[in-house]
């Protein structure tokens, strides 16, 4: 193992890769979306307060599953090559025991972050809570037995959404978790596309992952279907509501600005369907990273479609 000049590189910057900050937009979007989604959807007032510390506890929480995770990788030997934004401990920089207390830490801050919130809000939140924390403790024995995109869609996407509302309207509703399921699609995109890649490694040391049991060309549908299936799925949400005339929510026809995110799923899929010969080295190896700004773009889209149509309702 290469300290690869550890001594001159920052403790910051070593302690940045480490929490792999380029991943938050996965868990903090749907705490946004879900914020909005109770604002405007709901009719709760918006408590800025509460708000604040449900996205500080899902950035804290987020961070302690990706430093325990990176923990178990390197001690299973997965972790033989560093990519530009993660690899903290197999460069080096910091030892597995100093990154796993860093990680015991965060998840203690976390969980006291919650259960304040818990007091604020009532118990719908601590069950809510609860079962997301267990998620991001079991993550790495979920993510070597091929439950690691359903342990994220769930954590990092349903979960964070449906908390988010509940802690602006103090109650449940189904309402965040069918709308978020778009959303938290891409989340899974995230994590297939770094199982994708890893692929070899992972079946050499007998890690089962929904990429490996997929295979390369099953793994390369799986991943278009998580990227541009959210739109069809917000159509769905549009449209079938209004034709069954129902008692149910439809969905504002505002969400039809994430098609302005359209263009970028095709340059990811290009990426994917290009991984054997790339037109640049590094195209696939962080296509990750590259799925994890998608995912960011999408959800701000997703934001403000909420925003628009509570401009329209407002002002027309």
């Amino acid at each position: 193992m290469s300290s690869e000049g550890s001594e001159k590189i920052p403790l910051l910057k070593k302690w940045l890769v480490a929490v792999r900050p380029w991943a938050l937009p996965a868990s903090t979007m749907p705490v946004v979306f879900g914020t909005s989604l109770a604002v405007v959807i709901g009719g709760a007032p918006f408590q800025a307060g509460r708000f604040v510390l449900a996205l500080l506890a899902m950035v804290i929480l987020h961070s302690g599953a990706n430093m325990l995770s990176d923990v178990f990788d390197f001690r299973r030997g997965l972790d033989r090559e560093t990519t530009p934004v993660s690899g903290a401990i197999v460069r080096g920089w910091l030892s597995a025991p100093a990154v796993t207390a860093a990680a015991a830490v965060f998840f203690l801050a976390g969980s006291a972050l919650g259960l304040l919130l818990v007091w604020m809000t009532g118990r719908t939140l601590l069950f809510i809570g609860a079962a997301g924390l267990a998620i991001g403790l079991l993550y790495t024995f979920l993510k070597y037995r091929a439950l690691g995109d359903l342990a994220v869609f769930l954590n990092f996407g349903i979960l964070g959404a449906l908390g988010a509302w509940v802690v602006q309207t103090g109650s449940f509703s189904w309402l965040p978790v069918i709308w978020t399921v778009p959303l938290a699609m891409l989340v899974s995109a995230i994590l297939h596309a770094n199982n994708w890649r890893d692929t070899v490694t992972d079946l050499e040391r007998r890690i089962r992952t929904v990429a490996s049991w997929l295979g390369d060309k099953g793994s390369l549908y799986y991943y278009g279907g998580l990227i541009f299936g959210p739109f069809l799925l917000f159509l769905g949400l549009m449209a079938i509501p209004r034709l069954m005339g129902r008692d149910l929510v439809p969905l504002p026809w505002t969400f039809l600005l994430t098609w302005l995110g359209f263009p970028r799923a095709l340059g990811l899929w290009a990426r994917a369907r290009q991984r054997h010969a790339p037109r640049r080295p590094m195209d696939f190896i962080v296509l990750d990273g590259a799925t994890s700004q998608y995912n960011l773009i999408f959800g701000l889209l997703a934001t403000a479609s909420v925003w628009a149509q509570y401009l329209i309702s407002k002002f027309l």
